[in-house]
């Protein structure tokens, strides 16, 4: 694909027909260009709009269980649980964490973490049954053994600051309540894979979604959330079909805020940066492991697919090819992508220069993308010793 879009560009800065004033080359680069500064521009009123937390979030006495699926975390659940233990305002919380069959000692990692505190229960989880995955069936169990009116589920990477659990909380139910709620955590890095790719996954949204009205909106189509850090009323997950009715989903998460919005409830993304950190993976063998397992559900089917690769590339990947050729407009078009990424650095832990590499980011992205299918079609998708 880069070598395709060096091929445009240099066709594009030669001056040869393809590229002449009315070229169908000179068209693509100039809407690419005013799409991306239009991304840019929409991205600055979502940050206005953005649900944030309270400065000082109030206490809270409504019952909350924080609920976390754990298999194979030994070396991440440690910080976790002791976040999640050191909560602070919550006037009845319960801590649930579920051992998935775990191989590694995360059960034990757990107890000694916990060491002996009665807010946290540990439980023993069942194996799926045949057509659910992994998460979707833990979080299910976990739900159904909590007691809380407000569920919060966090992943085993996911550390909290003291006061995240209430400042959700006050998100969740701000003056215009939400059913499901996702304060999107920051997210840490290592590695240069992980700087590429990962800033993606907030700037994404923001780019794209018009976030009120997407929570105004009752399509599923305009969901938005991130199973790392989900909070959601325990009644309006019931009325959904609990994640019971998700057991079959690759992206769980997404599918339960669909669910939730087909019931009839509200769902919204806040900003989590300051709340919650997450560090998905520990090396590019894992990112890319993760990715591939997942991300061919991102866009419905083949043919979204290659629809977001082709608006990616046109939008993203021909404007700065174009730029180094000489086009202003494509250098506009390349300002514009980086300033976006820019304005999303909020939730990635990379510096504002890994933003320069934004085509490349894309370009990677869409490698793991056609990976991702490539393992779909011959069956080969897997996760943590179980087949997606």
């Amino acid at each position: 694909m880069d070598r395709s879009a060096a091929s445009i560009g240099r066709a594009y800065g030669a001056g040869v027909p393809a590229a002449g004033p009315f070229s169908p080359v000179r068209l693509l680069v100039t809407s690419g260009s005013v799409l991306a500064v239009v991304g840019t521009l929409h991205q600055l009123v979502n940050h206005r709009r953005l649900r944030r937390p309270p400065p000082v979030p109030p206490p809270t006495e409504v019952p909350v269980s924080v609920l976390v699926p754990a298999r194979d975390e030994a070396p991440r659940i440690g910080p976790t649980v002791a976040s999640l233990l050191a909560q602070r305002g919550v006037g009845d919380l319960e801590v649930l964490v579920l051992d998935d069959g775990s191989t590694d000692g995360t059960a034990a990692v757990v107890a000694t973490t916990a060491a002996g505190d009665p807010r946290l229960r540990l439980l023993t989880g069942t194996p799926p049954p045949p057509g659910r995955l992994g998460k979707p069936h833990s979080c299910a169990q976990l739900a159904a053994a909590a007691g809380g009116e407000v569920l919060v589920f966090v992943d085993a990477d996911v550390v909290l600051a003291p006061d995240a659990v209430t400042a959700a909380v006050a998100m969740l139910r701000a003056p215009d309540p939400l059913a499901l709620l996702s304060p999107w955590p920051r997210q840490a890095v290592t590695g240069p894979l992980a700087r590429l790719v990962q800033p993606l996954l907030a700037w994404s949204w923001l780019t794209t979604l018009p976030l009120r009205a997407a929570e105004r909106s009752a399509r599923p189509s305009m969901a938005v959330a991130n199973g790392q850090f989900l909070v959601v009323e325990a009644a309006a997950l019931a009325r959904a079909g609990g994640w019971s009715a998700v057991g079959g989903a690759v992206l769980d998460d997404i599918a339960l805020a669909r669910a939730i919005r087909r019931s009839g409830g509200r769902t919204g993304v806040g900003d989590g940066s300051t709340l919650a950190t997450c560090r998905m993976y520990d090396t590019g063998r894992d990112l890319h492991a993760g990715y591939r397992k997942s991300l061919w559900a991102a866009f419905g089917s083949p043919v979204g697919a290659v629809a977001v690769a082709a608006a990616l590339l046109v939008v993203y990947v021909l404007p700065p090819a174009a730029a180094l050729r000489g086009s202003r407009i494509g250098a506009l078009g390349y300002a514009a992508g980086v300033a976006g990424r820019v304005l999303a650095a909020r939730f990635t832990a990379t510096t504002r220069w890994d933003a320069v590499a934004h085509p490349v980011s894309v370009l990677t992205t869409l490698g793991l993308l056609v990976s991702s299918w490539i393992g779909r079609v011959r069956g080969t998708l897997a996760w943590k010793g179980r087949r997606v």
